[in-house]
């Protein structure tokens, strides 16, 4: 029995399958949501990542929590908000990014 209530015990989970695939090249491509077209990654200057780069922001979501890129839009009352500067959602950093760079070569 738990001595104070912050104890938790918890139950395993058992199943009895899982299933795992590859996704289609067509269901990559629904996925992604911005095209890297610049080879560079952080700004030496700003420390901050390049527009279009390997670590768009724009693409794979901010680097700063509740913040948008060019600074425009700070603190969580802003959530969700995209920026009309640069072009970045206020979230949180460590939500999954969810976005995906479209594969080299694809013509859509």
């Amino acid at each position: 029995m738990p001595e104070n209530n912050k104890e938790q015990t918890y139950q395993p989970m058992t199943f009895d399958a899982i299933k795992i695939g590859l996704a289609s090249p067509e269901k990559i491509l629904e996925w992604s949501k911005g095209e890297v077209t610049k080879p560079e990654t952080i700004n030496y200057r700003t420390l901050k990542p390049e527009k279009d780069g390997l670590f768009c922001e724009k693409i794979f979501g901010p680097s700063k929590d509740w913040e948008c890129h060019c600074g425009k839009y700070k603190k969580i009352r802003y959530k969700g908000v995209v920026c009309d500067r640069c072009g970045v959602e206020v979230k949180k950093t460590k939500v999954p990014r969810g976005g995906q760079a479209k594969p080299y070569g694809t013509d859509s």
